[in-house]
C-alpha cells in the first residue's frame, strides 16, 4: 500500500523525525516556530505537515485522543519511513507541588489503555528510547524549564479517573495521566524505532484541578503559555537526534 489510508501519505514525503501532538490544532502552533512549513494532508483527526526547525527537517503530525488513534498514526508514518517520534501534549499531574505549566518527560508508561494489549502483553514495559528522553530532558534544563522526570499514566478513560485510581497512581509515584503515551512508546520499540513524549500539565488531580473548570478553553492560562515553550524545547530537542 503505498499512500496510507487515515494519514494519506506515501514513502518518501515524510521526515525522520516526527513531532506528535494530539490535537490538529496544535499542529498549527508548532509549524508557527517553524519555517518552510508544508501542508501534506488533512483527514479525521489527523494533520499532517512538514517543517524545517532549526535547521533540521520533521513532519508534524496529530493523533487525535487516544492510544487507538495514536496507533494509527504511528503504524502509518512508520511504513512511508519515519524512525524518531516525540509526543508533545498536555498531562495532569499525579503528585503533589506538580504545577500547572510544569513539564513532564516520560521514562515509560503503564498501560491502563487497551490498544497495547492487541500487541503484546501487559507486562511488556511501555518505554521510550534513552536517546530521545536523554535529548527531551536536555533541551529542558538547557532552556531552564521546570520539568519533572519520570513515569506517567496512559489511560484510556479520561471520566473514569476515579479517587482511586489516581491515589493508587500517586502512592507509585507516577508523574502524570495522559492517553497516547503508552501505544507511542510500544509500537515504536516494536519496529526498531525511537521514541519520547514531553507533556505539559495543565491540571492536578491530586490537588483538585482540572483542564477546563476554571476558564472558557480547554486549558488554563499558564498552560497554554507553557505549551509554547514545551514546543520550542521539542524542537530543539528533534533538533539533536
Amino acid at each position: 500500500m503505498a499512500k496510507q489510508p487515515h494519514l494519506l501519505v506515501e514513502p518518501g514525503e515524510v521526515n525522520d523525525v516526527a513531532l506528535l501532538p494530539g490535537d490538529p490544532d496544535r499542529v498549527d502552533r508548532i509549524a508557527g516556530h517553524c519555517e518552510n512549513v508544508d501542508v501534506l494532508a488533512e483527514n479525521r483527526e489527523y494533520r499532517v505537515v512538514n517543517a524545517t526547525a532549526h535547521g533540521t527537517d520533521l513532519t508534524i503530525c496529530s493523533t487525535g485522543i487516544g492510544a487507538p488513534s495514536a496507533a494509527i498514526a504511528v503504524e502509518e508514518l512508520a511504513a512511508v519511513g519515519v524512525e524518531t517520534f516525540v509526543r508533545v501534549g498536555t498531562a495532569g499531574a499525579l503528585q503533589a507541588g506538580i504545577e500547572i505549566g510544569d513539564m513532564v518527560v516520560a521514562t515509560g508508561a503503564t498501560k491502563d489503555e487497551g490498544t497495547t494489549r492487541r500487541y503484546e502483553a501487559d507486562t511488556v514495559p511501555a518505554v521510550p528510547d534513552y536517546e530521545v528522553l536523554d535529548a527531551l530532558v536536555a533541551a529542558c534544563e538547557a532552556a531552564d524549564e521546570d520539568v519533572h522526570v519520570g513515569p506517567v499514566a496512559t489511560d484510556d478513560a479520561f471520566y473514569a479517573e476515579t479517587e482511586e485510581y489516581v491515589a493508587e497512581w500517586e502512592a507509585a509515584g507516577v508523574q502524570a495521566v495522559e492517553m497516547e503515551a503508552a501505544a507511542i512508546f510500544s509500537l515504536a520499540r516494536r519496529t526498531g524505532l525511537r521514541s519520547g513524549a514531553i507533556c505539559t500539565i495543565d491540571g492536578n488531580l491530586v490537588e483538585g484541578t482540572q483542564k477546563g473548570e476554571t476558564d472558557d478553553e480547554e486549558l488554563p492560562p499558564k498552560a497554554r503559555n507553557n505549551v509554547e515553550r514545551a514546543i520550542e524545547v521539542a524542537l530543539r530537542a528533534a533538533a539533536s537526534l
